[in-house]
């Protein structure tokens, strides 16, 4: 008897296969490993071609180097423009990397994989880990513009923005978490941003709020500032009250 419905794909014969990676494995790898079985096995004459969610997977890995260039990008010019300086901004982008790692850790941890949802989340990661760090270093900006030295700047706003970062990144943290430990329809993609968000903030959190102000001295150093040496002439606060004092003798 024949097959009870034929199949074609772009007017050739066709077969449609339909798989699951297997647990531990992305779906990135699975379809690597079975394109290099088809290509190894199939006589000559044979082809293949990848539809639905597999051929928009193969899509968007294409497009993640360039969105995670262009969010680094969109931050740091965001950055150079609020501070007016290309230099202090690099401050900020140092401290990123801590998410990132945190997120791969998470996930390796709980045997998940490389997928779309986990590059979303790490998109994620970029913007949470510089507002992270753009806490403390407008504060330490702010304090050597009030006449402190780098040193006391640094370790000032480290203080000073050490109980926000907490307060706002735990809040996050603990919106987020259903996500990690949902079930149901769907529960996998929750899964993999979840887990990739939660990691991220947490090394963002514990971390960062001893990277941060390392990656500002050291930026600042590069461009001539001493660590202990306060810029000259007399802090803005001062400069305030002075001429506030002026004005009074005068009226």
């Amino acid at each position: 008897t024949a097959a009870p419905t034929l199949t074609d794909y772009d007017s050739y014969p066709a077969v449609e296969i339909l798989g699951q990676a297997a647990p531990g494995y992305s779906s990135g790898q699975a379809m690597t490993q079975m394109e290099h079985i088809v290509t190894r096995d199939l006589p000559h004459g044979f082809g293949y071609n990848w539809a639905g969610e597999s051929l928009q997977e193969l899509s968007s890995a294409a497009q993640a180097p360039m969105l995670f260039s262009l969010s680094i990008l969109v931050v740091y010019l965001a950055l150079a423009a609020l501070y007016e300086s290309w230099s202090i901004p690099a401050a900020v982008l140092l401290a990123v990397p801590i998410g990132l790692i945190g997120s791969a850790i998470a996930m390796s941890l709980r045997g998940l994989t490389d997928d779309v949802f986990f590059k979303i989340g790490l998109v994620t990661i970029i913007g949470l880990t510089a507002k992270n760090a753009i806490l403390i270093t407008e504060f330490a900006v702010s304090g050597q513009r009030d006449g402190m030295s780098l040193h006391k700047a640094v370790l000032e706003a480290a203080r000073m923005r050490f109980r926000p970062i907490i307060m706002t990144s735990f809040a996050f943290i603990l919106g987020v978490f259903p996500m990690v430990v949902s079930t149901g329809a769907g529960a996998a993609a929750r899964h993999d941003i979840g887990t990739c968000v939660v990691g991220g903030m947490l090394t963002a959190v514990v971390l960062g709020v001893l990277v941060i102000p390392l990656c500002y001295v050291s930026v600042r150093r590069l461009l001539g500032d001493k660590l202990d040496e306060e810029p000259p002439g007399p802090p803005r606060r001062h400069l305030a009250a002075s001429e506030r004092a002026v004005s009074h003798r005068h009226a």
